[in-house]
């Protein structure tokens, strides 16, 4: 059941990668026959596995939900990649799978040293894989095959869905699915016509929508944002990737006139709290930094940074790095901290912080009153105590992960701030390069086994770490 239900994910990718296709086409470049050839490819493989596999049964377990998802991350790396390798510009393999990986995970690492030698249509291709792997490839597809909504498709979203608990917004999942998807794609048009009527192209606008709205931060210029020097883009920028932050689930409460419930709630209020406090944080560093030449210095600027570093954009402003130690510190803490559950971000993600807290003050209590009874309240519920101890655990884990991901990064050569900033930056999908800190440069610079190292760390932070480590279990493959 796995295989064919795969077998209809690939005949989805294929059909995404017409966009590319046509793109090359319309600007006349050579790279068309690389789409089409990697179409067709995908698509052959598809409708191979959904004819010739016939499953004994269709429906599908918690094992086989977990199971499915992680393969589906790396089955669709492995097909997107091969345009990379097909193009006039050809990737090794290493080099294509972690464009490939960082795309459909947001990360937005690149091993890319110029992405202006490239053609039209891979600038789409890596856009719009970001764009896909934002909202998610599964929450997609349970969105346009229902019938999974009774084979394991609840395990699948919760396996995939970012967060500590998964708010369904209609009874049945492909009805959930589809509403997700419905604010993501309206969010995304209006940002292109917002960025088109600005100095941008429309191709220009497209792609910086879809990594935008997807909190990837690929861009089709070297100098990213900075490239067109507009403050209107920064703005237009920064409102959609604070709202590509948000938990969806609030934007659908948002969308239909209850704006009660966003402002109820807890994780929203934290956000903007971290927003503000950082703000000022920032402001007085770039003021003692002595880089407070205009307005905009102190005002658009820094809000750019910290919005686009705490939902894992990883846009920066040109001057970002004259902003000093303390800055880069806080960029540490934001990149740490992420955005809210549910959203397209990465990090650890503000509710889990809450969570800790809350728990934390409540430790603090007991050292005072040993014999008193105190719970977790986020949202005016109580929150279970195996949940706060998931919570924990996840947390733990999240810095136990970087650690390792930095130490063997240094066993193949990396110094040490390289491969420490490299493996942080990876699993909590922002993608800063080493380069921000001072001391490192691109990705490009990684040996090929690094490659492979931090496109699994990608995974495993886009899977939020118990949905990929639990394969790694003996008793996972136990009956």
């Amino acid at each position: 059941m796995i295989a064919r239900v795969m077998g209809w994910l690939l005949m989805i990718e294929s059909a995404f990668m017409l966009l590319p296709l046509v793109t090359c086409l319309i600007y006349g470049e050579s790279d068309y026959l690389g789409f089409l050839i990697t179409a067709a490819i995908t698509l052959c493989s598809g409708l191979a596995m959904t004819t010739y596999i016939r499953p004994n049964h269709n429906n599908m377990g918690k094992r086989e939900g977990f199971l499915m998802t992680s393969l589906v991350w790396i089955v669709f790396s492995c097909f997107g990649m091969l345009p990379f390798m097909l193009c006039g510009t050809p990737l090794t393999l290493s080099d294509a799978f972690f464009e490939s990986m960082s795309g459909f995970t947001t990360t937005g690492a690149s091993v890319l040293l110029s992405i202006e030698n490239f053609s039209h249509g891979i600038h789409m291709w890596r856009c719009l894989m970001q764009w896909i792997g934002g909202m998610g490839i599964i929450l997609f597809t349970l969105a346009v095959i229902p019938m999974l909504n009774h084979s394991g498709g609840m395990q699948m979203f919760n396996a995939e869905v970012t967060g500590i608990t998964h708010d369904k917004l209609r009874p049945r999942i492909s009805a959930t699915a589809k509403r997700l998807w419905g604010i993501y794609i309206v969010l995304t048009l209006t940002l292109v016509i917002l960025l088109w009527c600005g100095p941008m192209s429309f191709f220009d606008s497209v792609c910086h929508a879809f990594s935008t709205m997807s909190t990837g931060g690929f861009s089709t210029s070297d100098q990213s944002i900075g490239a067109w020097e507009s403050l209107y883009v920064k703005i237009v920028v920064t409102v959609f990737m604070f709202l590509g932050g948000v938990n969806f689930a609030l934007l659908f409460r948002a969308s239909t006139g209850d704006f009660k419930a966003v402002w109820a709630n807890d994780t929203f209020r934290a956000y903007l709290y971290i927003v503000g406090v950082m703000m000022m944080l920032f402001v007085f560093a770039i003021i003692l930094n002595g880089q407070a030449v205009n307005i905009e210095a102190v005002t658009i600027d820094p809000l750019f940074q910290i919005i686009s570093t705490l939902t894992s954009t990883g846009y920066t402003v040109t001057n970002f790095e004259n902003w000093g130690t303390f800055v880069l510190a806080l960029v540490f803490v934001l990149m740490f901290f992420g955005a809210c559950a549910g959203s397209t971000s990465g990090g650890a993600k503000i509710d889990r912080m809450l969570y800790l807290a809350k728990n934390l003050s409540n430790e603090l209590k007991r050292c005072v009153h040993p014999n008193a009874i105190y719970s977790v309240r986020v949202n005016n519920k109580v929150i279970p105590s195996e949940l706060v101890n998931k919570v924990i655990a996840f947390l733990c884990l999240y810095v136990i992960l970087i650690m390792i991901g930095g130490v063997v990064l240094t066993a193949i050569g990396l110094p040490l701030v390289d491969a420490f900033f490299s493996s942080f930056s990876c699993i909590s999908n922002t993608g800063l390069g080493a380069g921000i800190t001072g001391y490192g440069g691109s990705y490009e610079l990684v040996p090929d086994i690094g490659k492979w190292i931090l496109s699994l760390l990608m995974l495993i932070g886009r899977l939020e770490l118990f949905t990929v480590l639990i394969l790694l279990t003996r008793s996972f493959w136990k009956k």
